[in-house]
């Protein structure tokens, strides 16, 4: 029996023959980032169905010096989940970890494994007549786990918070297989050392999150959703600001698209219908919650939007009329995505820099990726309200002949919105993570203190370096 073969042998031992994918087609799905920039390999695929099993095959693969690369969904825009970095390597599919391990109405938290899909995790908190907050366009295939390791934000960020505030416990399998059991739903805990947010973030560095006791939240009985047409960012800004002191908490969401963005999804997303003209050089969505029954937040949303028009902010606004209406105003938001994807070769940043400088963030990278690309359509999309702002260059798809010049014109886009994004006080990534993607932009970035730090606890909990080789820290 050769070495392949006798590994496939030990890890079927462990999860049984029908979960173990050896080296073919079959593993392809996995090796492949979501959109398509990154493929690895992988001695095997592996989908364990419980935390014993994980901690058994990470034992098994600290023992023979083999890579471990958790992967949840790969809906991942940064390649984290790709197996590249180390040979050889086990890539460790979540599917299985999908059991949701209980919940408190009482204490509003739910425990669940880090497997489970976001949109089931929202749904039984629906059941239970709770809400888990957390939304984001690829929430009916992402998983919980990805979405702690990456701290994923969404639409929600404004009124909850990022997946860092929504978590209250965390299960982690460590390198040697070794489990970190803090999954507690405490509110209050001052007992040392909070060692479980280390892995918040960690993109699968640090260890394997196999399970989550997240926050939920009384289950908002009304809501208003608006789409707002703009002259410019700085009005979007200006109305936020109205909308924080008239709404207070009941702002659920504060979202900006630019209009090359909308045009972008128009174009290549047939199922989705855009309700009006794309006349107006920015468009702003905004959902109004409250968990209160005879809350008229129509009139409130009405009252802010009148406000706006007579100050100049907004030149229009649409109110849905129905839930229907308003799931449509809310799938042209989740479709950007995918829409961008199909226009072309996306160069996308994740940049937050703080409100006061979002204007002149906006300005300057608009003008700065015009100069170096002109052939780049520059569209945009936020999380406004949290300052979070995506920025996109699509490039028309090129030819093999053509590639190197597009490599080229990538790597001065990315300087030159990470020169912006850092002068203005800002992070280059807010939500989507680091992955292989954005390693070299951070350590142009990163303070040198921060970094030498993040490599000295990387060094103390991993150090055979066996945890998603290659990933976030620069080399």
């Amino acid at each position: 029996m050769n070495e392949a073969s006798a590994a496939i042998d030990a890890l079927s031992a462990i999860v049984g023959s029908r979960y173990v994918i050896g080296p073919g087609a079959e593993q392809e799905p996995f090796l492949t980032d979501w959109r398509g920039r990154y493929r690895g390999d992988a001695m095997a695929v592996v989908k364990p169905a419980n935390t014993a099993e994980v901690a058994a095959l990470a034992r098994w693969c600290w023992a023979n010096d083999v890579a471990m690369v958790p992967q949840g969904g790969n809906t991942g825009m940064c390649g984290a989940a790709t197996p590249l970095g180390r040979s050889p390597t086990v890539v460790i599919r979540l599917d299985r970890l999908n059991r949701i391990r209980w919940i408190s109405r009482l204490g509003d938290a739910i425990a669940v494994d880090a497997g489970c899909i976001l949109a089931n995790v929202q749904a039984a908190a629906e059941a239970a007549g709770r809400l888990f907050p957390l939304s984001l366009g690829a929430e009916g295939s992402c998983q919980i786990g990805g979405n702690l390791s990456t701290n994923a934000g969404g639409t929600a960020v404004l009124r909850y918070g990022t997946m860092r505030e929504l978590m209250l416990g965390l299960e982690v399998v460590l390198p040697d297989g070794e489990v970190l059991d803090v999954m507690t739903a405490l509110r209050k805990d001052s007992t040392g050392y909070d060692i479980k947010q280390l892995f918040v973030g960690a993109e699968g560095t640090l260890g394997i999150i196999t399970g989550a006791v997240l926050k939920l939240f009384p289950r908002p009985k009304r809501r208003a959703v608006a789409m707002a047409k703009l002259p410019g960012i700085e009005a979007a800004l200006d109305l936020l600001s109205e909308a924080r002191t008239r709404l207070g908490e009941r702002l659920g969401s504060f979202e900006a698209m630019s209009r090359g963005q909308i045009e972008v999804i128009a174009e290549h997303v047939p199922h989705v219908t855009i309700p009006f003209a794309l006349d107006a050089p920015w468009y702003l969505l905004i959902e109004v919650v409250d968990t209160l029954e005879d809350s008229d937040l129509d009139a409130a949303l009405e009252n802010l939007l009148g406000i706006g028009l007579e100050r100049g902010w907004i030149s229009d606004a649409l109110i849905a009329a129905s839930e229907a209406q308003a799931q449509s105003l809310w799938k042209i938001r989740h479709s950007v995505s995918e829409g961008s994807k199909a226009a072309g070769y996306v160069i996308s940043h994740d940049s937050a820099v703080p409100l006061e400088q979002q204007a002149a963030f906006v300005t300057r990278v608009e003008a700065r990726i015009a100069q170096i690309c002109p052939e780049a359509r520059i569209v945009m999309h936020g999380h406004l309200g949290d300052g979070n702002m995506h920025v996109l260059a699509i490039i028309p798809s090129a030819s093999a002949v053509e590639r190197a010049a597009m490599q080229a014109c990538v790597d001065a886009v990315n300087r030159a919105v990470d020169e912006v994004t850092t002068a203005l006080g800002g992070s280059i990534s807010a939500e989507h993570g680091i992955g292989i993607a954005n390693r070299a932009r951070l350590g142009r970035v990163a303070d040198p203190v921060e970094l030498a730090w993040m490599h000295k606890i990387k060094g103390l909990i991993d150090p055979k370096g066996l945890m998603n080789p290659g990933k976030v820290l620069p080399a």
